[in-house]
């Protein structure tokens, strides 16, 4: 990897290279908001990942919705040929990931140092701003107020996050203890007390592994952290520190690639400090939004259930919304709202075993129908059976592809052709979107709206899909 380093002062370089990872299914949406919202350019993918590079600063990076983790990226490459070699082979192999290349491990711990001691002076120039003897009590000083709560709500909700989760039980095997009281300003302090990224034998660090696939009943997450901790140590005089490091290293070892990277931030960017009461995930809620192409501002939530409503109360408050959105305590089959009065509407269709599928779901629908307006968008998280049931068909077994077929996922991981290994660049409308016109064409109305887009989306344990539709005309025309 090419990175050039910049200033102290600087934005990253040029050239600088970031990936993300991402919830399967999701690729296509992160793919297109790291090109709107940071301007990016070579932005590539391989499964649950989004490669990318951008001169945006932490702020821009911190505003991605769509992304589980942030990272830097050090190294990418293809996976290591586990099934031909050794064992005692593949691990001098990767020992050479730090030895024959020690100038890229440095220019991207230049650029890591540089996007925190930047982000660092705009946090205390914001302190300095925010005198409240020098200024008046206004719009401002909330805004100041709001986000030192955010930080210290972060630094709490850490292991709320299922990728973060993951991660750190790699880590606990390897006798790490995290404690919530961390906080990220010592972090930057200490990495600025390292000075010299060129001698930097005061820098603590880490290793966080992942194998699967192959990989993973080859070698242990405890054998490559032991591995690459070593070569670092000799090759940087860098000290290990499971417990409090400045710096992390995550590796991730899989039959279709091999990539190293810095994690930009602790808490995951999925991690929204607002959210007191868990729902629907945050990132599957953004993809549902930015599906949706919402430009109003007057926004009205309904749910029949009181502890819902309470939750949803809950996190309007502490994101500062409750006068930006009304709440009300309605069924979804009788909304009192005029006919045609809505422009759009997101929905996450129950998916327990009290919800009778076939006769609900199609009084849900067409009470939706009725308030939409002509022209306007609903966009469903759909279940498996949701989805057959309203198009008439059956369920199909795997994520569909571009072509309308399915897409075989072996141990989880996508198979990908020498040419998708390389990462060539890919329009959204990738393998990974269960979007196809053609075949969406061939699908049955439901009255008058007319499907437009289809994802499948992960949950975790399950899949679903996020299903765009829209209405052509008014019922009875």
């Amino acid at each position: 990897m090419a990175v050039v380093p910049g200033g102290p002062s600087s934005r990253p370089a040029v050239g600088a290279q970031f990936f993300c990872t991402a919830g399967r299914g999701l690729e296509p949406f992160l793919m297109r908001e790291v090109r709107e919202r940071l301007a990016a350019t070579q932005v590539e993918y391989i499964s649950g990942k989004v490669f990318f590079t951008t001169c945006s600063d932490l702020n821009m990076l911190k505003q991605l919705k769509s992304a589980e983790r942030l990272f830097l990226l050090i190294k990418k490459q293809l996976p290591f040929p586990v099934s031909s070699v050794s064992k005692g082979k593949i691990l001098n192999e990767l020992q050479r990931l730090i030895n024959d290349d020690p100038e890229s491990w440095l220019n991207a711990i230049s650029i890591w140092k540089n996007l925190l001691e930047l982000d660092a002076k705009k946090e205390k120039l914001s302190h300095k701003n925010a005198n409240p003897l020098k200024r008046k009590v206004g719009e401002d000083d909330i805004t100041a107020k709001k986000l030192k709560t955010e930080q210290i709500q972060e630094l709490q909700e850490t292991k709320e996050c299922q990728l973060e989760k993951q991660i750190e039980e790699k880590i606990l095997e390897q006798g790490n203890f995290i404690t919530e009281g961390e906080k990220f300003q010592k972090l930057q302090d200490d990495v600025t007390e390292a000075v010299d990224t060129r001698n930097q034998t005061n820098l603590t660090f880490r290793v966080s592994c992942r194998c699967s696939g192959a990989v993973a009943k080859t070698l242990t997450a405890q054998e490559v952290g032991r591995v690459i901790g070593i070569a670092l140590m000799k090759q940087f005089g860098w000290k290990a520190d499971l417990r409090n490091p400045n710096l992390e290293i995550f590796i991730h070892l899989s039959d279709v690639y091999s990539v190293l990277g810095i994690p930009v931030f602790r808490v995951p960017l999925a991690c929204r400090a607002y959210i007191k009461t868990a729902g629907l995930r945050s990132t599957i809620a953004w993809a549902m939004a930015s599906l949706a192409e919402i430009k109003h501002v007057y926004y009205v939530g309904a749910d029949v259930s009181d502890s819902q409503l309470s939750g949803a109360y809950d996190n309007l408050r502490a994101a500062g919304l409750r006068d930006k959105i009304e709440l009300l305590q309605v069924s979804v089959i009788e909304l009192p709202l005029p006919s045609e009065s809505v422009d759009i509407i997101i929905s996450d269709i129950p998916f327990g075993k009290k919800f009778k599928l076939g006769k609900d779901i199609k009084r849900m629908l067409q009470e939706m129908e009725r308030v939409l307006r002509v022209g306007g968008t609903i966009v469903l998280l759909l279940s498996e059976d949701h989805h057959r049931h309203l198009k008439g068909g059956e369920a199909s077994s795997g994520p569909l592809n571009s072509q309308g077929g399915h897409t075989e996922e072996p141990g989880g991981e996508e198979r990908l052709t020498p040419a998708e290994k390389a990462a060539v660049s890919e329009p959204v409308s990738s393998p990974f979107a269960a979007s196809n016109q053609g075949r969406l064409d061939r699908m049955p109305p439901l009255g008058s709206l007319v499907p437009v887009d289809c994802y499948r989306v992960s949950l975790g344990k399950t899949d679903a899909l996020i299903s765009k539709y829209k209405k052509s005309h008014s019922p009875g025309r």
